[in-house]
């Protein structure tokens, strides 16, 4: 266990914080949660139906004692989220269609979200990425000034420490939206106690290409370099000027990055999910993420490979994001 996952620990003991997780009926997410039950720092709430929930515990020798466990379709709260996601969608909905589409446990995870009954949610392990986002961005939405969520990774190899985006949401961004991710990483590393070093990625370093797309990433980085100014943001780079201070030295002397990036930001989807994925595979790093970012409350989206301690985990990153979302509104 490296000591960054630690300090999420020990900033999270005696918070208590309500995490829910929309699919209990996956054996992976039932064993977290049950994990995280004997915390203090994560209270989990599982959804899904109670005889489905107690026949996988039975089967994999899970106590499931103490866990809280809602059936959505069943639940004394369903009308009353109902009542509330007609609201909030505004006349798109009717109370029937509200009725039904609550059924789902991944809206019905997010109304709780929404109202307050949960601070954050996971979910992923059986869904898509869009079956897990879409009814975030319908009612939790994202922050005033944010345009778009993204999604980031945390890449962890024993006390080594970078974080990637967007790796997991945006196909293609212009120059503003790139920049605005930029700052939206910038400002979630800093939630998790990182000193952000910023560098958007590209295939040249400083003009030694000049193409479309290596003037929009040079153009996004300052961009983002005018909306957060004290904070060490520069581009376009090659990964090796960002990372490495003696190839900096030559290819960008004047950078105030100075090949020390920890936080890498790819100039599209493509290039961002193959780099933390070389990274993860080839270099042995841990990937705790998606993260999303840019939303008012915390929704995050695990992959359908996941294990076990990866869902454990990607919930200490989310009620981190609570706390940190909690703080930022006092």
């Amino acid at each position: 266990m490296s000591q960054f996952l630690d300090k999420l620990k020990a900033n999270l003991e005696g918070q208590n914080v309500r995490v829910v997780f929309p699919e209990g009926v996956d054996a992976r997410i039932l064993r977290a949660a049950v994990e995280l039950n004997e915390t203090d720092y994560v209270h989990p709430i599982v959804l899904g139906a109670h005889d489905e929930i107690k026949a996988l515990a039975e089967e994999k020798s899970l106590d499931i004692g103490g866990l809280e466990i809602i059936d959505p379709v069943s639940c004394d709260d369903k009308e009353e989220l109902a009542d509330a996601f007609v609201e909030r969608r505004n006349g798109k909905v009717t109370k029937e269609q509200a009725d039904d589409i609550i059924n789902d446990v991944n809206y019905f995870g997010t109304m709780m979200v929404y109202t307050g009954k949960a601070d954050g949610l996971v979910s992923g392990a059986m869904h898509s990425t869009p079956h897990t986002v879409r009814p975030a961005l319908q009612i939790i939405k994202t922050k005033p000034g944010v345009s778009r969520t993204s999604g980031i990774f945390f890449m962890l190899r024993e006390e080594e420490l970078y974080v990637m985006g967007d790796c997991a949401i945006n196909p293609v961004l212009n120059a503003e939206e790139l920049a605005e991710v930029a700052v939206e990483t910038a400002r979630t590393a800093m939630s998790f106690n990182v000193d952000p070093t910023v560098a958007l990625l590209s295939f040249s370093t400083k003009g030694s290409a000049k193409t479309e797309e290596t003037e929009r990433v040079r153009t996004a980085a300052q961009y983002a370099k005018d909306k957060l100014p004290e904070v060490p943001i520069d581009g376009e780079f090659q990964f090796d000027a960002a990372f490495v201070p003696g190839v900096a030295e030559k290819k960008a002397p004047g950078s105030e990055v100075r090949g020390n990036a920890n936080v890498f930001i790819f100039p599209n989807l493509e290039a961002g999910n193959i780099g933390y994925k070389i990274a993860q595979r080839l270099g042995g790093f841990e990937a705790y993420g998606p993260i999303l970012q840019g939303l008012n409350q915390p929704v995050n989206d695990l992959s359908r490979g996941c294990t076990t301690d990866e869902v454990f985990n990607l919930a200490l990153f989310t009620a981190t994001q609570a706390l940190a979302m909690k703080n930022d509104h006092e």
